[in-house]
């Protein structure tokens, strides 16, 4: 009995993003934090930087992992909002963590989904150490066309989708 609680609660712990909390500000525009520049190379080695879009785009940043299924189960619905979104003036710079070991993982997952905004590869770490030290996954962040944090949230489930749609069109309007 107590190997299953130990093995349930490692679960929640490796999975424990998918609570589709948010953390303390999320919701609400925090006009103190500027993101600082970042760039990294996405999954076909091409290089982003966070400063090419300011100014221009609504930019929502998510930190995932393969092994984390509710990150897989956001990014589906990440590119729908995309999607739909794109030609308004928002991006999605998505900041995938896993190691370099299964970064291969990483790049095979977005290729058979096809997603069309930017996966980049964090594989040392850096943009994730300043922008989300706690590794959470999946974790996102909206930044507004001014570089600032308006919104963040952390894990996802089943309707979390219809939130992000919402601070995201709110946030386009501005």
């Amino acid at each position: 009995m107590k190997n299953i609680i130990i093995a349930i609660s490692l679960a929640f712990v490796i999975t424990g993003c998918a609570t589709g909390r948010q953390q303390k500000g999320a919701g609400e525009a925090s006009g103190s934090q500027t993101l600082p520049d970042f760039s990294l190379k996405d999954i076909s080695g091409k290089t982003h930087s966070f400063s090419r879009y300011l100014g221009e785009k609504v930019i929502l940043i998510s930190f995932w992992a393969t092994w984390c299924e509710p990150c897989k189960k956001e990014m589906m619905q990440l590119e729908k909002i995309y999607a739909e979104r794109k030609d308004r003036g928002f991006t999605v710079l998505s900041i995938c963590m896993d190691e370099p070991e299964t970064q291969g993982d990483a790049r095979t997952f977005v290729r058979q989904r096809r997603f069309t905004f930017p996966v980049l590869l964090d594989s040392e770490s850096t943009v994730t150490q300043k922008l989300n030290p706690r590794r959470s996954a999946p974790f996102s962040m909206l930044v507004s066309k001014k570089g600032e944090v308006v919104w963040r949230h952390e894990g996802f489930v089943s309707g979390d989708e219809k939130e992000v749609a919402k601070v995201v069109d709110a946030e386009l309007l501005k």
